[in-house]
């Protein structure tokens, strides 16, 4: 393990439970100057801490009840984890393992096909290293493990026929704060056991089941994420927009699954706003400016909100903003709303292409054409096979 993996592993343990004198002198002795980790305590033992780490069972969120106060959460890196399921033959959107900044160590008890996404966490199949994006079969007995992310935060594995776990309110996603979904609504200890959904032995098209390079987000430590205006841009004059799009932000040690604290360039009001609003809708990517430092609105997110929101980040820059973690840098640029719409739709065309080149097995060219028949004419798209 090299130095850089060292400062990575120390930087993410989970210190709930132990003594506070403990961790706080591990803490003390930590060799990064980039990210901090910070200990709440009740009394002589740790009860909370930031960055938060641990394995949940996730999946494409818990869909229709916002306007009853809960909340959607669901995956992080919505294209991660939605490629992972891809790469096993499932709906996007089946449940699958998240793990944030420290992976487990999964031992199977059946045959199965699995495809690990996301953060780099050094996956290893029985000891064995294994690639990224790319679906692996694996028998009874063996060990999946994911150790500390040497880039990025969040890493997927997901299992042909899904992962099992408690449904609430159709889905399976965990929400810590109200304990449902996944174990127990809380993060996976050792010992745990979950089950997979009709798990398979194998699929066809094996050799297919690989991301090419040009599917993958661009991830970085210092990306710059695209925004489409918000519910309150007019909060916010000149002076605001061009702080808030002139500045490198950091993110910091505050940040979880709730939203993306940034630190960084103050962003003023526009005159007679103080950024206070009657609370209105949140979604994942808003960016709230409560005393004028940005956060990112993230998967937990509340439902609704009193701050003011002078913009959003793009769905498909979302994934990017999931991958961050305490120290890195960030930059906001604007793009307009029929611009983000495309770049979405298309990333996401781009996904079900693939898709269908690894369930069919050969790859579809749509040709469209202008027919006429008696007089009338029709737009015709052929599916050409390559």
């Amino acid at each position: 393990m090299n130095d850089e993996n060292v400062v990575k592993s120390f930087t993410v343990p989970d210190y709930r439970g132990t003594p506070v004198d403990q961790a706080s002198y591990a803490i003390k002795n930590l060799k990064s100057n980039t990210i901090r980790c910070i200990v709440r305590g009740n009394g002589d033992t740790v009860i909370d801490q930031m960055p938060r780490v641990g394995t949940t069972v996730q999946d494409g969120g818990r869909r229709g009840y916002q306007s009853l106060g809960m909340p959607t959460a669901g995956a992080m890196d919505t294209y991660a984890f939605s490629l992972a399921n891809a790469l096993v033959g499932n709906d996007i959107n089946q449940s699958a393992i998240e793990a944030t900044l420290l992976g487990p160590t999964i031992e199977i008890d059946t045959d199965c096909v699995f495809a690990v996404t996301g953060a780099d966490m050094g996956a290893t199949l029985n000891r064995q290293s294994i690639a990224l994006n790319r679906a692996y079969a694996a028998k009874a007995g063996s060990v999946i493990a994911l150790g500390p992310a040497k880039w990025g935060s969040r890493g997927y594995i997901a299992f042909a026929g899904g992962v099992g776990g408690s449904m609430v309110m159709g889905s399976r996603a965990t929400y810590t704060k109200a304990a449902i979904g996944g174990i127990d609504g809380r993060k996976a200890k050792n010992g745990d056991t979950v089950e997979l959904i009709c798990p398979k032995a194998e699929l066809r098209n094996m050799a297919l089941r690989h991301a090419p390079s040009g599917l993958i987000p661009p991830y970085s430590a210092a990306p710059t994420l695209r925004v489409t205006p918000g519910p309150q841009s007019d909060y916010f004059d000149k002076a605001g927009f061009d702080a808030l799009f002139g500045a490198q932000y950091t993110v910091t040690a505050e940040t979880d699954r709730m939203g993306c604290r940034l630190s960084g360039a103050n962003v003023p009001f526009a005159e007679g706003k103080n950024g206070n609003i009657v609370s209105d809708a949140v979604a994942f990517g808003s960016v709230q400016i409560p005393s004028g430092q940005p956060i990112i609105m993230m998967a937990d997110h509340q439902t609704t909100g009193g701050y003011a929101k002078p913009c959003c980040v793009i769905s498909a820059d979302l994934p990017l903003a999931a991958q961050l973690r305490a120290g890195d840098k960030m930059r906001f640029a604007p793009i307009e709303i029929n611009e983000a719409q495309a770049i979405y739709r298309r990333h996401m065309a781009e996904l079900s292409e693939f898709i269908r080149i690894i369930e069919h097995g050969f790859i579809y060219r749509h040709r469209p054409y202008y027919a006429q028949l008696n007089g009338r004419g029709f737009a015709v798209t052929v599916d050409e096979i390559v």
